[in-house]
């Protein structure tokens, strides 16, 4: 009769309830800026992470990228400080579009030129308008 249980029907003393009980790191992390214990406290990133977000769309979208890599631990656990990471996470979505269009404007004038806009064309290349000015200083 003993042969025929499953090891599933017979508990082992030895096991532990919690498997990750002895793991160093905790789920979610302490400090959130890369800097760790060095960097900003909770309060203080509220604050920074805000005007890095704001700043962004005073033509600065630069600090979108600056906001993402400094709150990088805000960023890479989800349910960490959750004041910041709206932040972050609207500064990552905000620089993903700011560098689509960036990529798309200056593909579109590198590789499209003069056959995708025409007679337009000279009046868009800023070489032409240096030349035009006397700028250029080899006349």
């Amino acid at each position: 009769m003993e042969a025929l249980r499953s090891p599933a029907d017979n508990p082992t003393p030895n096991r532990d309830p919690n498997p990750n009980s002895n793991s160093i790191a905790p789920s979610s992390p302490v400090w959130p800026t890369i800097d760790g214990p060095l960097g900003l406290s909770e309060e203080d990133s509220v604050g920074y992470a805000r005007r890095f977000y704001q700043f962004g769309f005073a033509l600065l979208p630069w600090l979108w990228a600056v906001n993402c890599f400094y709150f990088w631990p805000v960023l890479s656990h989800k349910r960490s400080f959750p004041q910041i990471r709206r932040y972050v996470i609207r500064s990552a979505i905000g620089f993903s579009v700011f560098s689509a269009v960036l990529c798309a404007w200056a593909l579109t004038f590198a590789i499209g030129g003069e056959r995708l806009f025409g007679s337009v064309w000279n009046q868009l290349v800023m070489y032409n308008l240096a030349d035009k000015w006397g700028l250029t200083g080899w006349d």
